[in-house]
């Protein structure tokens, strides 16, 4: 039975999702809701439809049916409201895509500038604080060439985490990693859950989803607790 609590606690919730792509049903009817502090992972082969349900999540992808609240405002076709609604879901992509001709400090700096409106000082601050806290601040004048796999997504994290954002969504995080690399961004996450941040993982790697508490197999677009 949910408890009042359990209702007020809930940060994140979606609703009968669908996603087609022709005739290919991606989605399927896809519903969960995730509270604050909890890590949420969902596992499963490549093309079931993971990372389209993150991509619907923060509208990067429409869905074909269904709805998706933040803190109880519905962001499902909320155009005008849509940025706002993507500062608060931060995402970090399989391939990083960080600003090449760009400092990792200016990576992460950068938006806090363009889109918070932030003051150039206080963002560098800003910025700097969340490169140490992935442990990059002594990094923070290189470039994205100079800087292995790991440690550019490490710089995504931060970019990421710089928007305050109410829940972070990892797409495949460690993928794209040589697998000597893939411990340093997984540490990275698990102190962010140990620390009480809202997440939603997706991979293909049942190791390590093994370091997750709690998570969905995901089979054609269908999931099922584990």
């Amino acid at each position: 039975m949910t408890t009042l609590t359990q209702q007020e606690d809930v940060i994140l919730r979606v609703e009968n999702i669908h996603k087609s792509y022709g005739n290919v049903e991606v989605l399927k009817g896809v519903s969960f809701s995730v509270r604050k502090g909890e890590t949420k992972v969902f596992i499963g082969p490549s093309g079931t439809g993971k990372s389209t349900l993150l991509r619907c999540i923060n509208q990067l992808t429409i869905p074909d049916k269904g709805q998706i609240w933040l803190h109880g405002e519905e962001v499902t076709h909320s155009k005008k409201n849509i940025n706002f609604f993507r500062q608060k879901m931060g995402m970090v992509f399989q391939n990083f895509y960080l600003f090449d001709h760009l400092t990792a400090l200016r990576n992460v700096e950068i938006a806090l500038i363009k889109v918070k409106g932030m003051k150039k000082d206080a963002a560098r601050d800003k910025a700097m604080e969340e490169l140490s806290r992935v442990g990059m601040d002594s990094f923070a004048q290189h470039y994205p060439s100079q800087l292995s796999g790991g440690q550019a997504q490490r710089v995504s994290i931060a970019r990421a985490l710089a928007m305050d954002p109410d829940v972070m969504l990892f797409d495949e995080p460690t993928s794209a990693l040589d697998p000597e690399l893939i411990g340093e961004v997984l540490e990275v996450m698990k102190d962010l859950a140990r620390g009480g941040m809202t997440m939603l993982v997706v991979t293909h790697e049942p190791m390590k989803s093994c370091l997750w508490r709690r998570g969905q197999f995901w089979k054609a677009g269908v999931r099922k607790n584990y």
